[in-house]
């Protein structure tokens, strides 16, 4: 690795003059796969040794090391997957695989058998050797690939060499060279803290190189403030111990710990997925918690009466045990809710009061950890999403919406029965009171959204039409600004009178067929007879319907008029011959203008940007171009795109403003984000994409708030699991 990246430096005095790109710190990287593999390979090798410092009981299981010993023996076959399968997933950014965890969801734990399980933690405890080991180092690398891929915040998630990276490219190599499933298993977590040492000396390395190279790291903007020299939170002992565990819960998921009659008594806990489980270092907030507790005191039993018959109404073991760990689940995700930074403090306070409604709630209908759309789970579940539309508790709205909170919290607190039709009519309730003030924001936002469909479907469609008219002036001695005006502004005219057109004419008012005689009027090389007379014939009639189509889409006046004057001097110049000297001057100086290079936006009328707060971050000098060139479709964000209902933070006249995206277009081109007070914020893709990567626009919440808590709750069961593995 330094051998590398010393050639690399060498190459010139100054080596800020050659500064590297996001390929070059990839390819560089990518070289060092097989080196990374062969570490760890040696690494394996010497624990299977049986005695010495670096010896692995594990690995003194007979079948355990015949695989060790195989993988040596195949040593150039595992270090050319491993690099095929590093490579593959940095350069698709793991988006495949990524899909394939994401559809692992919680609820399927319950399909699960016990190797499976054995083999999702296994995998886990993988990905937390090398997490620990890279701690220190990781943050910086973070900030530099994110500067590499243009990016001025740091993106932590969006980085192609992140450690996952190397775990799963690490996973998909012993399960391709490692056939038996138990050795595999224990052979993934060893090899995660062999891959983890070399991993974090090649970190090191890279980040010393970019550094050198003047490449300037990324800022944290939004985000989580940094602790200790590698910017993460220093990673917590031991979890406390509970008894929640994945085993439990899969348990659970399967109806083993049911009350008997077949009634659920507890728990179907649902995080995102069990990618969403391995991340353990967001947990470490919640362990610190959870051993700072005071540990709950036991009352004295009273003596057992081994001859006496049990009560008939006593619950069974495993009923008493889904009870404790229900309790267990809603103490840590309502544990989890009071930390979260994005509820403001009075909310948190109403919330603890919920907390025993719920927990009563839950001892008596399961469905709440079960369903999603059960009336308490909708209940939180609104409340706290709607919470999130306020950044202080001095925002217009939030003494309103707190009014709303309390009544609530007032009437379960004194309701003699709690259930789920009690929140369920409660729920209704709060809505109702909102929707007087949400009645009026709706309808404004579903007129913003119908003109940004409406100009979503107009600029896909003069895309189409920008390819045909580009087509009939192709081998033709055409104006370059003809040709810019025919690909932009007029394919906008012809697309705009398509789609409002009732009859369902092709070309109602004739805008397409007016092309052709456009075309002809400048063409450079044009011979024929009585020309000049042509001309003076067509010329008045065509410029009317011009400036008429132009009108129907409200082009601006002024790029109108520009237009309008370059085309009277060509015409001029054609009408007049070529005996008025100055007339063909001047007509030579319109016709070598360069064409306007296209830009990625696409036109919206003035009141169709005025109705749906349309929002633009090009340069001055660049807005008149914006309406002049074709709509080019743009390529997707890395980031993939964000879902609807995403919650964010969007600077605007110089003030951070809590939006959240309400609507985004069929074909993903347009985008508009509301504020709880109306104001709409609308955008193309492109300038979407800029926002962010700018830091003008940061992400508060993608997923719900409880989901999110009980993420957490998963996280702390794999956490114990973990831990019981490795006692």
């Amino acid at each position: 690795m330094a051998k590398a990246l010393k050639l690399k430096l060498g190459v010139a005095d100054d080596p800020t003059a050659l500064q590297p790109s996001l390929n070059d710190c990839l390819s560089t990287v990518l070289q060092q796969a097989e080196h990374l593999m062969a570490e760890v390979l040696q690494g394996l090798v010497k624990g299977t040794a049986p005695v010495g410092p670096q010896s692995v009981a594990a690995f003194q299981h007979p079948a355990t090391k015949v695989a060790v010993l195989e993988l040596e023996r195949a040593a150039p076959a595992v270090k050319a997957t491993f690099r095929k399968e590093l490579t593959r997933i940095v350069y698709e950014g793991g988006g495949k695989d990524q899909v394939q965890t994401e559809v692992l969801r919680y609820e399927d734990l319950q399909l699960f058998g016990d190797d499976e399980l054995d083999q999702s933690i296994e995998v886990a405890r993988a990905q937390q050797e090398v997490s620990l080991a890279v701690d220190d180092v990781l943050p910086t690398v973070d900030a530099l690939v994110s500067t590499l891929m243009g990016w001025r915040t740091i993106q932590p998630g969006l980085n192609p060499i992140r450690p996952e990276v190397f775990v799963r490219a690490m996973q998909a190599t012993l399960a391709g060279h490692v056939k038996d499933t138990q050795s595999r298993e224990v052979i993934i977590a060893p090899a995660g803290g062999l891959l983890g040492a070399n991993l974090r000396r090649l970190y090191r390395e890279v980040g010393d190189w970019l550094l050198s190279t003047g490449v300037e790291p990324g800022v944290p903007l939004g985000g989580p403030k940094l602790h200790g020299p590698g910017g993460t939170t220093p990673a917590i002992g031991a979890m406390a111990k509970t008894m929640l565990n994945l085993d439990r819960l899969r348990k659970l998921l399967a109806g083993d710990f049911d009350a008997p009659k077949g009634k659920q008594e507890f728990l179907h806990t649902v995080p995102a997925s069990l990618s969403m489980l391995q991340e353990l270092k967001q947990v470490d907030a919640l362990v610190k918690r959870l051993e700072q507790r005071p540990k709950p005191t036991t009352a004295p039993q009273p003596p057992v009466d081994m001859l006496a018959e049990a009560p008939k109404h006593e619950a069974a073991p495993t009923a008493r045990l889904g009870h404790q760990l229900g309790e267990e689940v809603l103490r840590l995700m309502f544990d989890t809710l009071a930390q979260d930074q994005r509820l403001l403090p009075a909310l948190k306070e109403q919330l603890r009061v919920f907390e025993p409604v719920v927990a009563k709630l839950a001892q008596q209908d399961s469905r709440f950890f079960a369903d999603r759309t059960h009336p308490a789970r909708q209940f939180l579940d609104k409340i706290t999403q709607r919470s999130l539309a306020f950044k202080s508790e001095s925002d217009e709205g939030w003494r309103r919406f707190m009014q709303t909170v309390q009544y609530a919290a007032h009437w379960l607190t004194t309701s003699k029965v709690v259930d789920g039709d009690t929140f369920g009519e409660l729920l209704d309730h709060v809505q109702s009171v909102w929707s007087g003030h949400d009645s009026t924001v709706r309808q404004r936002r579903e007129e913003a959204a119908r003109a940004l469909l409406h100009a979503e479907q107009r600029n896909l469609l003069a895309q189409k039409l920008a390819q045909d008219f580009e087509q009939a002036c192709h081998g033709l001695d055409v104006a370059p600004f003809v040709q810019d005006f025919l690909r932009g502004s007029w394919a906008q005219v012809v697309a705009e009178a398509q789609l409002t057109c009732t009859d369902g004419s092709d070309d109602p008012f004739g805008y397409r067929a007016l092309v052709e005689d456009l075309v002809w009027s400048v063409q450079k090389a044009t011979a024929q007879r009585h020309r000049a007379r042509r001309l003076t014939q067509m010329v008045p009639g065509l410029v009317d319907q011009l400036r008429e189509g132009l009108q129907r889409i409200h082009y601006p006046a002024e790029l109108s008029q520009r237009f309008f004057d370059s085309l009277a001097t060509v015409h001029a110049a054609a009408m007049q011959g070529a005996e008025d000297e100055d007339a063909q001057r001047a007509a030579q100086v319109v016709e070598r203008q360069p064409a306007q290079a296209p830009v990625e936006e696409p036109w919206l009328a003035d009141d169709e940007a005025q109705e749906s707060g349309w929002h633009s971050v090009l340069p001055e000098d660049l807005l008149e171009a914006v309406v002049e060139a074709a709509p080019a479709s743009p390529e997707p964000h890395p980031a993939g795109e964000l879902r609807t209902g995403t919650w964010a933070e969007l600077m605007v006249e110089g003030q951070w403003t809590r939006v959240q995206l309400t609507w985004a277009s069929p074909h993903g081109t347009l985008f508009m984000f509301t504020a709880l007070a109306g104001t709409a914020h609308s955008m193309s893709r492109r300038t979407l994409d800029r926002l962010r990567s700018q830091g003008l626009l940061r992400v508060v919440a993608e997923r719900n708030v409880v989901d999110d808590a009980l993420d957490q709750v998963a996280k702390a069961a794999l956490k114990n699991s973990l831990d019981g593995k490795q006692g």
